[in-house]
């Protein structure tokens, strides 16, 4: 008769997306995992598989998390450029320790580039979500006159996303939150219709 899990499998992957998100994949041991969950190494196996299966699930997770946050900062307000506004300065957490993890999606970029085809399916599947969300703020904010209409939406929102990878990159390398702010609001002002 199998023993039931001692564990909260949530709890768990919470406490590995953690470790992931600080440390990356590589640097990262199954003994730094198992430590950080509170679980058996039997117990890792039988519910996880193994490291990489771990780190597929947490990215997987927090893409999920940081997408709809996202959208959710980026559709909040009824102004489509407060709506940029709030997306981009939202990347920057006041707390300088969460700040400089920066992100774990581009952390799994810099670490892995295109060489990891699930890795890459995964960006695949999240990048257009945000990028369409973007691409009709925009034309939102074009329609009502915030934004520039000469601007190209989908270009734009290319823009917008490659922006968001520099602002994290920067919050990862020790950029502090002022500094990162201003950059966002530059950013954001440079859509402005004149």
């Amino acid at each position: 008769m199998a023993r039931p899990r001692e564990f909260d499998r949530d709890e768990a992957l919470e406490k590995a997306i953690n470790v992931f998100w600080a440390q990356g994949f590589a640097a990262t041991t199954t003994d730094d995992l198992r430590d950080a969950m509170g679980i058996g190494r039997q117990s890792f196996y039988n519910t996880f598989g193994d490291k990489r299966q771990v780190y597929l699930e947490a990215l997987r997770a927090y893409q999920r998390r940081s997408t709809s946050a996202q959208l959710a900062r980026l559709t909040s307000p009824d102004s489509p450029i407060a709506g940029l506004r709030d997306l981009l300065v939202g990347l920057v957490p006041e707390d300088d320790a969460r700040r400089g993890l920066g992100c774990m999606g581009i952390g799994s970029v810099i670490e892995f580039g295109s060489s990891d085809a699930e890795l890459v399916e995964m960006r695949d599947k999240v990048g257009p979500v945000l990028g369409g969300g973007l691409i009709e703020r925009i034309r939102d904010g074009q329609a009502r006159g915030e934004i520039d209409a000469s601007l190209d939406p989908a270009e734009t929102a290319a823009y917008i996303q490659v922006s968001m990878s520099g602002l994290q990159t920067a919050a990862r390398a020790g950029a502090g939150a002022s500094e990162l702010q201003q950059i966002a609001n530059f950013t954001v002002d440079r859509l402005r219709a004149r």
